[in-house]
């Protein structure tokens, strides 16, 4: 038996026979020519794993068998990422890279300088990027998937966020610490927050740090990277 070398999303993974949706079984059966008797690795999203043999090779309609279902080591991660909206295509940029890292969710975020279209609700954004983040989490075969949420203004978020936060910033440290509860990396739009949201995200006191990321000025999408990349290495 073969098994192709990535996961397929399930909403219940259970012990039994069930059958995978249309799009699973499209790319299980047509794109990687899974036959009867192949093995899939399947994955929740929500910290479950199942090795469930095809039983009907059905490109519509997939039927397989799952023996067992297993449950991940880890815990949902505690660190996420808010990032102001930015224009274009940026924030689904965002999305398919830091989505391959174990986040729990990624905010956008309306600040006072952010770039997005004038009146939109980002509907199509926020749609596109769930499905990048789906195809992430199936692409790093990692427990968990990354939310979506958004967008939401600076103001209101901060008004209800009970955890701590991680501030990209030029005068920060490029050490950002142990991460011991939950913790949202905030990173701006073009240009920064404003003076007014900096005071405002610092005036949290010791739930607020300050991170460095270098000495070069970095694009918002490439910042958010390096930052998420330097909190996975603790």
């Amino acid at each position: 038996m073969k098994s192709p070398d990535s996961h397929f999303y399930c909403t219940a993974i259970t012990e039994g026979r069930l059958t995978l949706d249309e799009n699973e079984s499209s790319h299980a059966v047509r794109v990687c020519r899974a036959t009867e008797g192949d093995t899939l690795q399947l994955c929740d999203g929500l910290g479950h794993f199942a090795d469930a043999t095809i039983v009907r090779a059905d490109p519509k309609a997939c039927e397989v068998e799952i023996p067992e279902v297993i449950t991940a080591s880890t815990e949902r991660p505690k660190i996420s990422l808010g990032i102001a909206c930015l224009k274009d295509d940026a924030l689904e940029e965002v999305v398919f890279h830091a989505a391959q890292t174990e986040i729990d969710k990624i905010v956008f975020i309306r600040t006072d300088f952010s770039q997005e279209p004038k009146n939109s609700d980002l509907h199509k954004t926020v749609r596109r990027a769930e499905l990048k983040s789906l195809v992430s989490l199936k692409q790093s075969k990692k427990p968990w998937l990354t939310q979506i949420v958004g967008p939401v203004t600076l103001d209101e978020w901060l008004g209800g966020y009970k955890g701590d936060i991680i501030l990209c910033d030029e005068n920060g440290s490029p050490f950002p610490g142990e991460i011991k509860n939950e913790t949202t990396l905030l990173v701006g739009p073009e240009g920064g927050f404003s003076s007014r949201e900096i005071e405002l995200i610092k005036s949290l006191g010791n739930r607020t740090r300050l991170l460095g990321l270098g000495k070069t000025r970095l694009r918002a999408r490439t910042a958010a990277i390096v930052a998420l990349g330097k909190l996975a290495c603790i």
